[in-house]
This record gives C-alpha cells, sequence and structure tokens, in this order.
C-alpha cells in the first residue's frame, strides 16, 4: 500500500443505522484494502464522517463499500464532498471521541 500518491480527498457523512453496527471497524478495513488514507468517526447526531484521501478509482470503489455497509448496518445516505487535500494522512485512522 502506498498512502503517499494522494490525487483526490473526499469527506462523506453517512447517515442511518451505522453506528454500533461496527461501521467504522468495516470503513477502515476497507479503506486500508483499496490503500486509502484518512479517518473515521462518530458524530454525535449518530452519524458517520468519513475523510478518505487516494486516487479517484480507489475513492469511488471504497463509497461503493461504504454505501453497502457491514452486515447489520443500513445506509439510508451518504453525502460526499470532492476536494483536493489539505493535510495528508499517512494511514486511515478510528478517531474516537
Amino acid at each position: 500500500m502506498r498512502f503517499n500518491q494522494v490525487t483526490e480527498e473526499i469527506e462523506c457523512i453517512v447517515t442511518g443505522r451505522v453506528q454500533m453496527v461496527m461501521y467504522r471497524d468495516f470503513a477502515a478495513r476497507k479503506a486500508r484494502s483499496l490503500g486509502i488514507a484518512g479517518a473515521v468517526q462518530n458524530l454525535p447526531d449518530g452519524s458517520v464522517r468519513v475523510i478518505a484521501q487516494g486516487n479517484k478509482g480507489a475513492l469511488e470503489a471504497f463509497v461503493s463499500q461504504l454505501q453497502r455497509g457491514p452486515i447489520f448496518a443500513r445506509v439510508d445516505n451518504i453525502k460526499i464532498i470532492w476536494r483536493k487535500p489539505k493535510n495528508i494522512f499517512q494511514t486511515f485512522q478510528i478517531l474516537y471521541r
């Protein structure tokens, strides 16, 4: 995996039944398998925020996985913002409040 070849960044807000169903762990495993760096965290409103950096194809594949989610999750919506990265992540991490 090469995390230093960042060309794109996405910020996703995932809504639905996405907390207490291993969604953050699922997102981290999928991101690492695709060579994506970034972070995932639960938000106080029950949604999950994902910042992901990588090439466009990997990020598109990652969004497809995020829409699917782990077995007990229900993803209702993903709001995606594409942008150029400001800060470069070296790994993909789960952030805890």
